[in-house]
């Protein structure tokens, strides 16, 4: 077997006249009659390889039945190309082929690897194989190593330990479904795969490691979606002796050379900061993008002196209205104004009713001579005074639209918070490659489950609340702040953390305001509080999330595009075809029988 030299990404005009030999697969074919063409393709680029009938006749006559992504190796000797492409790194020179060797044929492939981006997904997913040679993709599987390979680096000198944790579990059902697996050697019984590696990370400070880091792999059976899977992957820290300050500093200067060294993007440090409360009432959501402006504003101390009747209603049963100003030339400056009351009232509107709001109020502003007044099918409900007063709470200038949703604080900032994003877009408040970060702190501790009649934890019940807050625990828990923060770019979660709680006293005492038995607490975290009674030191952490952070990286929308083998959004995979039924004699073994489908 002919054995490569070189790659098909490495050739330049300095090579010319050197003897070669390449191998890759076919990425294309052109007959030219006494001349005949093939690109090579390997992981590292695309070489042309030149077939000559007068030099080489026998060879001539061998490629004519080689086709696109059959494995060959070829043996000639580097050439000036006559026709540059200026696309291809190696579009200078070529190869005159002198010998050809067929390692392996193929079958015609479902879909041209260049029109892949085309093509259906289920179909790229089910010859997952094919679609990851094309050069996109092996790009993309190339950051995701460049990423990882500078998380280690960077935290190797800083002294943490890459340590494993286990991937078969105690089930602590705490939030997402727990992927279970039954245990053959005891009967009955099942581990989890692990959510997180949460509690094992804790339970590495209380062993001393003061340092530890994982890029680790968790499981979560809920429903998949474009920006997540049931199986993704993290990088887990946690560091003893630690406070918020600590944590935020090392991974904003990690998140700056992970957009340094990949996309050669200076992110100025520190990175800003914004608490929970000022995130959700001007953008309302705690994950904002601030590539644009377009806050939120409530109106209902306006709005409830008003005649209009669905806004008075709303108020007096505690509801409010909120809005957004927007441009009203979508496409940027010069654009079309496509603003239009069909465009409010059937596009945005459906879009709002996805997100649960009952329909999309609008006014157009308009200015008389310095003075602000609204048009609009509402605004016969306002006076004057009321109309003016409401353009310049928005700051609202000419031809700029105001759009409502009335509803309860929660659902409306929930259906606000997408418009504006979506409104963001099409009116192109922001260029394509800008990137906008913000620290999100100061999260309460506790949300109010009104079904439960009892409090959530915000993000999970090993949080440690602020030391100013403590007392509150007896007093007023919803009011308490707590340790959290999470890195947002461009309006996407990148990465959470917290303090932890590393006092049994202060832990139990949220199980009790969580509604956590002491026995339940010991079926579930029994191995965890045991170990927090022997001398827990403060301690911190945080996950990023790789796949996503990777998704934004090399500029596309689906985490699958970034998963070497993902799962569908009903968490199948196309290619192996899992999950698969089993055979009776496994099931047999673990003691397990299955219930006829309803």
């Amino acid at each position: 077997m002919l054995k490569r030299t070189h790659t098909c990404g490495q050739l330049r005009p300095d090579d010319i006249g050197k003897k070669i030999i390449l191998s890759g697969w076919v990425h294309n074919w052109r007959d030219h009659g006494n001349i005949y063409f093939l690109d090579l393709r390997d992981r590292y680029g695309i070489t042309q390889l030149v077939i000559d009938a007068e030099k080489t006749p026998d060879i001539h006559k061998q490629v004519q039945k080689i086709r696109c992504e059959w494995v060959v190796a070829v043996e000639g000797t580097v050439r000036k190309r006559g026709e540059e492409n200026p696309k291809l790194p190696t579009g200078s020179i070529e190869i005159l082929v002198e010998k050809i060797e067929v390692l392996n044929e193929a079958a015609t492939p479902p879909f041209e690897l260049a029109d892949a981006g085309k093509i259906s997904e289920e179909l790229r997913l089910k010859y997952r194989y094919l679609d990851l040679r094309r050069p996109q993709m092996q790009s993309r599987l190339e950051t995701r190593h460049r990423i990882t390979k500078i998380a280690r680096d960077y935290y190797n000198e800083l002294g943490f330990w890459e340590i494993e944790t286990p991937m078969l579990a105690k089930s602590t059902p705490e939030g997402a479904r727990d992927f279970l697996v039954p245990c053959r050697l005891f009967k009955n019984t099942f581990y989890a795969l692990p959510q997180s590696p949460q509690l094992f990370k804790q339970i590495l400070m209380m062993s001393g490691t003061d340092k530890y880091f994982q890029i680790v792999r968790c499981f979560r059976d809920e429903d998949p979606r474009a920006d997540r899977q049931a199986e993704f992957t993290q990088i887990d820290v946690e560091a003893s002796f630690v406070d918020t300050n600590d944590i935020i500093s090392i991974h904003e200067k990690l998140i700056a050379k992970f957009w340094k060294e990949i996309l050669d993007i200076e992110i100025p440090l520190p990175i800003r900061r914004m608490g929970y409360k000022e995130a959700v009432d001007n953008y309302g959501i705690d994950r904002p993008d601030l590539r644009f402006d377009m806050k939120l504003k409530d109106v209902s101390d306006i709005a409830k002196n008003s005649t209009f009747k669905v806004f008075k209603t709303v108020i007096e049963k505690g509801g409010v209205v909120r809005g957004i100003c927007c441009p009203s030339r979508l496409g940027g400056p010069g654009g079309s104004q496509i603003l239009t009351r069909n465009y409010i009232e059937k596009d945005l509107t459906a879009f709002v009713a996805d997100y649960g709001a009952k329909g999309i109020v609008w006014l157009k502003v308009s200015d008389e001579g310095g003075k602000l007044s609204c048009t609009g099918s509402v605004a016969k409900f306002f006076d004057a005074a009321q109309l003016e007063q409401i353009a310049k709470r928005f700051d609202a200038k000419n031809g700029d639209t105001l759009l409502f949703i009335a509803d309860t604080l929660k659902n409306a900032n929930k259906a606000l918070a997408p418009l504006r994003c979506r409104l963001g877009k099409d009116v192109k408040l922001y260029g394509e490659g800008r990137f906008e970060f913000v620290w999100i702190t100061d999260f309460p501790l506790f949300e109010w489950n009104e079904e439960e009649n009892r409090c959530d934890s915000t993000h999970h019940p090993f949080t440690a609340p602020i030391e100013a807050d403590l007392a509150k625990l007896d007093t007023d828990p919803l009011s308490i702040t707590s340790q959290a923060y999470d890195i947002v770019v461009n309006g996407s979660e990148i990465g959470g953390g917290s303090i932890r709680i590393h006092r049994p006293e202060i832990q139990q005492k949220i199980f009790d305001l969580l509604k956590i038995t002491r026995q339940q607490a010991q079926d579930r975290f029994g191995f965890f509080l045991r170990a927090l009674d022997y001398g827990t030191p403060p301690h911190g952490g945080i996950a990023l999330g790789l796949d996503r952070m990777i998704m934004i990286l090399t500029g596309t929308d689906n985490i699958r595009d970034v998963i070497a083998f993902p799962k569908t959004q009903k968490g199948q995979c196309l290619m192996t075809e899992a999950p698969s039924s089993v055979d009776q004699k496994q099931l047999d073994e673990l003691n397990l029988m299955l219930k006829p489908e309803k």
